[in-house]
This record gives structure tokens, C-alpha cells and sequence, in this order.
């Protein structure tokens, strides 16, 4: 009984002792599960959050839904499987009810809320060092700004969030489109005070020259044409930058190709390579779990030969494969759903232009089927393209761009093999390829891509002298890439917004969304009714895409409101 009196008086004791902080004796310490507390402590685990919003950013150019696909649309490129409808059919494809906006719209902004959580905590009492706090910090400013500029480019007024979520929330505002471009401003300009010198980035990590970059194009929206000039020119003449203009790389030796070829072979993209040339690289390695997937523009590009039928050999009324197995000298499994434009394929050319090489740019294959009648006959040059159906000319077969393939050295197990342990080789001598749904083999580039390179901060620059109306310096920065190119040299009366528009198909092409571009010029309408064939769908509201009805129904305390021509859907 003594001992249970005794037991209560330090019960009663300790009570007492914690009763006057309630608060504090109410608090919860998770140990064994995580919480922003105890997540963003050591910067292994701020590196682990800033992964994710690399994989967001690769995720969105490299697994193509339909909705990406779009983003080569306009000028460019069409869809291929669906005549007036989908992608050809922005009137349609592009409302605030379709699910196409929220795919741009929900990823930009989950990165920005990412972003601001790293921001905010990686300020705060943590095991992280100095150094690195800069570059974490840097790396997550300059994400955030990424996709203000994507949101404005896209949709023009949207709502700017720059603190830690910690509630759910139904009362954003909406800042006008210069308010955003100017939100992207001021994370870029911070970032580049504390991100690496590409020198001392590691390979495909942001770095004080990919902020530059970004930072030229937001500051010619915000029409600062004397400051996107300044920093374009600080990446432009770091001693340490420069265009490949000599045959480099982990293939150089291969006769009969040039430099343009050699950018886009595989482990030429980082600066490892010799490549002075990549800013900013999209990282892949072959079967690491920490990059599963790789980009699908082989798969979404190429034509879709592989359904491509031909007149038989012995029954002119009967048609037949005109090539029977996948083949890695076609560069992959392609499924025609992005169809290059004529304007692409053949107005923007000149005589001599690497870029248009036949090695970048396939137009021409021989039909390999024997059974076929013209098997061993080239599709285009000996008429048989001329039979084919409208829809076979649409899908089937038009020109192969070989950018994203790895042709020549794919990983040996991509390579299909006969029951001896022999390769497939067709009889026309063609390597066939293992395909296998959902497999990484045939589809995908299975290698490093741009996301920034020199050139196109030389087309960014050409811009700003365009708007500032120093024909001649603009014109000189065309001729830089052009002169690496072999194409004809330019003079300042060719210099306007459509030449450099069309310059960058003719550098960049497919290497980056282009439909971001065409809206923050306000180039949507006229250049899709221009050169697409099914420009005639784009309605003329549509320099600018619809807000998502779901954000507008939901923000119900405060004020979202829709693009004009859309309002009526």
C-alpha cells in the first residue's frame, strides 16, 4: 500500500511538472514515418526532393501521351493518326472540359509546390552545409521559374504561389502573364548567384548557364531586350562554351557523317564527351532503375511502316507488308502520330544544309518484302510512293527523322536473334529489333537529349537584336549556327520573326515543345492556318490555351477567370 502511495505522489509529480507546457507535451515526434519535418533534414534527402523535379520535367518530354503530342503541333508537326479530329482539331482537343490543359497545368504547378518547400525549409535549422544550400536552393529557384515561364508561355494570366502549402486551398488569385514572366524573373536572377559554373556541374544538373538561358527568353517576353542580350551573351562568350563545329565523340571516325550528326549520338550530350556546345542535358542510362524510361520520340515521330502495305508480287489485287520486321536502320518502332510538316520537310531548306542531311532526314527506304512486286525498289524514287493511299502517305511512310534513334550500336539485347544465336538481318541487310509492348527496346532513344544547347541561345539572342532592331547583329547570330550548318548565309533584309522562327525548326527541331513558343509570340493561329494542313481547326482565340475548368469551379473563394474564346464551352 506504501508503495502505490508512493507510485501516485511522482505520477501526480510529473503531471504537474508538464501540465503548465500543454502544448509541448501534446506534441507528436513521428519516428517511423515522414513528414516535412523530418524529410527535409540532410541533403541527401533535399537531393532525393530535387530528383523529383528533374523526373517531372523529364517525365513531360519524354513520356508522350496524347496531350504531348500536341506540343509539336502548329508549324511543325500534325497528327498522323487521326484526320480533323484530336491534335488536327484544336477547337475541339484544346477546351477548358478536355483533359489536355490539366496534363500542362497539374505537373507545373505540383513542381512549383515541390519547389516551394524546398525553398522554404532548406532555409531553416537543418544538417545541410553552406555550399550546398546554395546549389539546392539555386536548383529549386530555377525549377520554379521554368514553369512560371511554361504557365505563361501557355496560358498567359495564372496564379503565382511562392510559399509552402500547408492547407488546401480555394482562394488563388490570378496574376496578369508580365507579373508571372516577372515572378520567373526574380527566381532566375537569385539562382544564378548561387547555382554551379557548368564547369563544375555535374553532367545534366542545373547550372548558372541554364538559368542564363532561360532567363534571355523571359526577358525578351518581358521586352528587356538590352538585358536578354546581356545574359545571352554571358553564356554565348564564356570562355568555356562553344558551338561544335569539328566532328567529335563516341562515333567521329565513321566516315560520311558530320558535327549536326555527331550532337546526337549516344554519350555525346554532356560535356564528357567534348560536347562545349550542351547546357542543360536530360540524363538516361540503360536498365537503371533511376531512369526507367527514356525518351519516346522514336515511337511517336516515326512513321508507322511497319502496317505500311504494297501490291503483290503475285496477285496484283492483294496487298502485303512492304516491311515485314523492325529494323534498327529505320530507327525503331514508329507509330506515325506526329507527322512533320511540308513547310518542316521541304519549303525551309537550302542546298548544302547538314541539318537536312540524308542521315538526319531518311526519305527514302527500299521495300524489303520479297514477296512484294517491288521489292529490292526504292518507295519514292522508283513511283511506288505515288500508289500508296492518302492514309498511307498520312501514317505509314513520309520522311524518318533519325535525331532521337540509336542506330548502329544499340545495346545487344535490343537486337533480335535467331534460334542459332545469329542476328536477324533482313535481305537487304537491315538489323531486325527485338519489340515487345511496354519494352524499352524499338520505341525510345535510349540515350541522353538536349533540353538546352548553344545554338538555341543564339536564336534567343537574334530574337532580343530583333526586338531591339539590330537587324545586323541578329542577322550575324543566324549566320553563326548557320555557317556550322553548310547552309546559305543570310543578309539583314531576311531577318524578321518568321525566319527565325523557322531557323529554329531548322536547328532545334523536335528537340523541344514547340507550341510554347508559338504562344508566347502570339504565333499559334497564323502559323498553324499557314502551314498545317488543318490549320482551318485552330480557332483564332487560341494563341493561348484554356484554363481548366476544374481550377476555376474549385477556387471558389477567389478568382480565376478563362481565356477569351473559351468562356462559351
Amino acid at each position: 500500500m506504501k508503495n502505490i502511495k508512493y507510485i501516485f505522489i511522482a505520477f501526480a509529480m510529473t503531471y504537474a511538472g508538464t501540465s503548465c507546457n500543454e502544448s509541448k507535451w501534446l506534441e507528436e515526434t513521428p519516428y517511423d514515418f515522414y513528414t516535412p519535418a523530418n524529410s527535409y533534414q540532410t541533403t541527401a534527402q533535399f537531393q532525393q526532393a530535387l530528383n523529383f523535379l528533374y523526373d517531372e520535367v523529364r517525365e513531360m518530354h519524354w513520356k508522350l501521351g496524347d496531350q504531348h503530342v500536341a506540343m509539336w503541333c502548329g508549324d511543325i508537326g500534325y497528327g498522323a493518326t487521326d484526320p480533323n479530329n484530336k491534335f488536327n482539331n484544336f477547337k475541339t482537343f484544346f477546351t477548358p472540359y478536355t483533359y489536355v490543359s490539366g496534363e500542362y497545368w497539374n505537373p507545373a504547378y505540383s513542381v512549383i509546390a515541390n519547389a516551394n518547400t524546398i525553398i522554404h525549409r532548406i532555409d531553416m535549422d537543418n544538417q545541410v552545409g553552406t555550399d550546398d544550400k546554395k546549389i539546392i536552393k539555386g536548383q529549386a529557384l530555377f525549377f520554379r521559374a521554368y514553369f512560371y515561364n511554361f504557365l505563361a508561355n501557355l496560358f498567359g494570366n495564372v496564379p503565382i504561389v511562392t510559399e509552402e502549402a500547408e492547407t488546401p486551398r480555394r482562394d488563388y488569385v490570378q496574376s496578369n502573364r508580365q507579373e508571372v514572366y516577372d515572378q520567373a524573373r526574380k527566381d532566375l536572377e537569385e539562382a544564378i548567384t548561387l547555382l554551379n559554373d557548368i564547369t563544375k556541374a555535374k553532367d545534366g544538373e542545373i547550372n548558372i548557364q541554364a538559368a542564363q538561358h532561360l532567363l534571355t527568353e523571359v526577358y525578351i517576353s518581358l521586352k528587356d531586350y538590352d538585358k536578354a542580350i546581356e545574359t545571352a551573351s554571358d553564356v554565348i562568350e564564356n570562355p568555356a562554351m562553344g558551338l561544335m563545329k569539328e566532328r567529335f565523340g563516341s562515333r567521329k571516325d565513321e566516315p560520311g557523317k558530320d558535327v549536326y550528326w555527331d550532337l546526337f549520338q549516344v554519350d555525346n550530350q554532356n560535356r564528357s564527351s567534348g560536347n562545349t556546345e550542351t547546357i542543360w542535358a536530360l540524363q538516361y542510362e540503360y536498365k537503371n532503375a533511376g531512369s526507367s524510361y527514356s525518351n519516346e520520340m522514336p515511337r511517336w515521330l516515326l512513321p508507322f511502316y511497319a502496317g505500311l502495305q504494297v501490291e503483290s508480287a503475285e496477285d496484283p489485287n492483294k496487298q502485303v507488308a512492304a516491311f515485314p520486321t523492325l529494323t534498327e536502320e529505320k530507327g525503331g518502332r514508329g507509330i506515325g502520330c506526329i507527322r512533320p510538316t511540308d513547310h518542316f520537310l521541304n519549303e525551309i531548306w537550302t542546298e548544302g544544309d547538314i541539318r537536312n542531311s540524308s542521315y538526319m532526314i531518311v526519305r527514302d527506304y527500299k521495300i524489303e518484302n520479297k514477296e512484294a512486286k517491288g521489292y529490292n525498289q526504292w518507295m519514292v524514287a522508283d513511283g511506288w510512293y505515288d500508289k500508296l493511299s492518302n492514309d498511307q502517305k498520312m501514317r505509314n511512310f513520309y520522311p524518318f527523322i533519325m535525331k532521337f534513334s540509336r542506330i548502329g550500336d544499340l545495346p545487344d539485347d535490343n537486337y533480335a536473334k535467331n534460334p542459332d544465336g545469329s542476328y536477324v538481318i533482313t535481305d537487304l541487310g537491315e538489323h531486325g529489333i527485338v519489340y515487345q509492348w511496354g519494352s524499352l527496346s524499338a520505341n525510345t532513344s535510349m540515350k541522353d537529349e538536349y533540353m538546352y544547347r548553344l545554338a538555341g541561345t543564339y536564336l534567343l539572342r537574334a530574337e532580343a537584336y530583333l526586338g531591339k532592331g539590330e537587324l545586323s547583329k541578329a542577322k550575324d547570330d543566324l549566320n553563326e549556327i548557320r555557317i556550322r550548318a553548310n547552309a546559305t548565309e543570310i543578309t539583314e533584309a531576311d531577318v524578321n520573326l518568321d525566319f527565325i522562327l523557322d531557323e529554329q525548326l531548322r536547328e532545334l527541331y523536335f528537340e523541344d515543345f514547340r507550341l510554347p513558343t508559338l504562344c508566347r509570340l502570339g504565333k499559334v493561329v497564323e502559323r498553324s492556318q499557314k502551314y498545317n494542313p488543318y490549320g482551318y481547326n485552330v480557332g483564332d482565340y487560341q494563341n493561348l490555351l484554356p484554363i481548366p475548368y476544374s481550377e476555376i469551379e474549385k477556387n471558389i473563394f477567389g478568382n480565376i477567370e478563362q481565356n477569351p474564346g473559351y468562356e462559351g464551352f
